[in-house]
């Protein structure tokens, strides 16, 4: 019978069915960061249990780490919760990447680029952006606290198996469209909840064209559309993404894994539960309006208007825009910004830094703005420092700051203050995300690059 490549992986690793209840599914890797994993270790002291394959669990602070130096936090809560973290991987033998050193970053930047996250893996973490691995070809969801204790404790997760969607993205994207770029354009076409419910499989000439740190991009706003999982089969660029990376396979037994992870495709009579398309020509460089990542236009096009609205959908439209302090109609465009953020686990890899500073070399930032360019790893990182990259930026007025969540989300030392506009490469616009009452617009790195120059809103194309 004709399988899904979500199918394949999925059935391989059922340990059982339960009866009218969800299936045991055996997990390869389980991710731990500091802010979800806390609990989880309690639930196995206060029931006497060890993790069940510690070999299988690998563990790192983000989220609470400082972008301006990591030799202490200020904040008590996230200093006390990246303490516990370490405390509990020396306590059941887990292996821990520290903040401050070489091993350490965003953990959905650092999985894949250790090639500790390979093709035909099930792979999870207390975190909705887990499925940013799902880009090497694995089935990678994000967990709840209680999940992740499960995972600990048995290797294994309880989970009603979702629905399988295809995305196919076909053509050529245009100049200066990037991966960024197709996931906000998905987003407006099929809302935040247009794919509540299935995991989606993303294909079509267009993501095959697509570099890895493109994919791994685009799989990390998967959750952004409601979906359970977002996965590319691997191919090619996939192998040669992980070929000689620290934990990938060695010699023959890279051989024999390439061969295997070869046949981790869909088969051409599967058949999906759903099936879109959409033209590569029709996207274009874009940016969110909103308070979620669907609300997004072209960047040269204006806001709607509430024209054909319900009355419903009218108060919800209105009020998302009175909170970013914009009008139906609008064109933002040349929009004056106060703060530019580069990083995330969505667009904080090496790639994101080349696009930036090939938009800001020999340019200088506009003093009007606020920049915070964050690695997403140290090995980004060092990267950025041997290819020279760092000088571009310096030259520019740019200071690079070290590999941080920073300010994706309001836990460390860098929010945007209230009511000042940030254009962003995160992965969400949520009120007060980037911090309380701050207004964030998400963008890619092409985009962020140019307003950071201008001090406005601006098309890279036109720059």
């Amino acid at each position: 019978m004709a399988k899904t490549l979500f199918d394949k992986i999925w059935d391989a690793h059922v340990v059982q069915n339960v009866e009218d209840g969800p299936t045991q599914l055996y997990i390869d890797r389980l991710y731990a960061h500091e802010v979800t994993s806390p609990q989880a270790f309690d639930t196995l002291r206060d029931k006497n249990i060890s993790v069940f394959r510690p070999d299988h669990v690998v563990a790192m602070p983000d989220h609470n780490t400082p972008s301006d130096q990591q030799d202490h936090i200020d904040d008590p809560v996230g200093r006390n919760q990246v303490e516990t973290l370490a405390r509990n991987c020396a306590e059941f033998g887990i292996k821990h990447f520290a903040m401050g050193t070489k091993d350490n970053g965003i953990i959905h930047v650092v999985g894949p680029e250790k090639a500790l996250s390979l093709p035909g893996m099930t792979i999870v973490c207390g975190d909705s952006h887990t499925s940013t691995h799902g880009a090497v070809g694995a089935i990678a969801m994000g967990i709840g606290t209680s999940e992740v204790a499960q995972v600990l404790a048995s290797q294994c997760i309880l989970q009603s198996k979702p629905k399988t969607m295809r995305i196919n993205i076909e053509g050529t994207l245009p100049e200066k469209t990037t991966a960024k770029d197709v996931a906000l354009y998905i987003m407006a076409q099929m809302t935040t909840s247009g794919a509540t419910g299935y995991a989606v499989e993303y294909a079509g000439s267009a993501i095959r064209n697509m570099s890895m740190e493109g994919r791994l991009t685009l799989s990390n706003l998967s959750i952004e559309m409601g979906s359970r999982a977002g996965l590319i089969a691997p191919d090619d660029t996939t192998f040669e993404y992980l070929k000689g990376r620290e934990y990938a396979p060695k010699g023959d037994e890279w051989d024999k894994a390439v061969a295997k992870w070869k046949e981790l495709y869909s088969d051409e009579d599967a058949v999906f539960d759903k099936e879109v398309t959409y033209r590569a020509e029709d996207i274009t460089p874009r940016i969110t309006y909103g308070t979620n990542p669907g609300a997004g236009i072209a960047i040269d096009e204006s806001i709607p208007t509430t024209d054909g609205m319900s009355e419903t959908e009218k108060e919800q439209f209105l009020g998302m825009l009175d909170y970013m302090q914009f009008k139906p109609g609008q064109k933002l465009e040349g929009t004056p910004v106060d703060y530019c953020f580069l990083g995330a686990c969505t667009n904080g890899r090496i790639e994101d830094f080349r696009a930036f500073a090939s938009v800001v070399k020999g340019k200088k930032k506009a003093d009007s703005v606020v920049a915070w360019l964050v690695p997403g790893s140290w090995l980004v990182r060092q990267q950025i420092i041997d290819e020279g990259i760092d000088k571009i930026l310096e030259d520019a007025g740019f200071e690079l700051r070290l590999p941080s969540c920073s300010s994706c989300l309001a836990m460390n030392p860098d929010k945007v203050p209230a009511g000042k506009l940030s254009i962003s490469t995160s992965n969400r616009n949520f009120v007060g995300r980037q911090g309380p009452g701050a207004r964030t617009i998400l963008a890619s790195p092409l985009v962020v690059a140019a307003s950071a120059i201008t001090g406005v809103i601006t098309d890279p194309r036109k720059l």
